[in-house]
């Protein structure tokens, strides 16, 4: 038995300490926003933030998980509200299938750049690969979440 603390919630569950971390959000656990995309750690449609830092769950243990804050994108933090805020107002995705992945990145660089440049945006995107191209449409929310951040302040 193992407990994770996901999204805020602690899960205990009966799983293999070296089951991937997306199985056990996934299947176990049932947040299914976390997507299974190569199983290498390549595409990023995985992302979750464990302990603040962005990981692909697919090649990540639940072993490695115990005693960590997990933020899926079925979670709430200021800065994934307003990322999704944006990519709702953008028209964002396309396909979507990368979304909850590229939102987890997004969410990981706001919280540690409160203003990024576009090298930034584009050096704490690169894990996440979108087959539909939406790059631009990507970089341009996260733009426009500082800027709702900064009316709000």
């Amino acid at each position: 038995m193992v407990t994770l603390r996901i999204n805020g919630e602690k899960h205990t569950i009966d799983v293999a300490p070296d089951m991937p971390l997306l199985w056990a959000i996934r299947d176990i656990i049932g947040l299914t926003g976390t997507k299974y995309g190569c199983g290498k750690g390549l595409c990023g449609s995985c992302k979750v933030l464990l302990d603040n830092s962005p990981v692909q769950s697919c090649v990540i243990p639940v072993s490695a998980a115990i005693g960590k804050n997990i933020l899926t994108i079925e979670g709430t933090s200021e800065n994934l509200q307003l990322l999704q805020e944006s990519w709702v107002t953008l028209n964002v995705p396309q396909c979507g299938f990368c979304q909850p992945g590229q939102l987890i990145a997004a969410t990981a660089l706001l919280d540690k750049n409160e203003n990024p440049t576009d090298k930034d945006i584009e050096e704490a995107m690169i894990g996440n690969i979108c087959r539909c191209g939406t790059y631009q449409r990507i970089k341009k929310a996260i733009h426009k979440t500082v800027e709702l951040k900064n009316q709000h302040s």
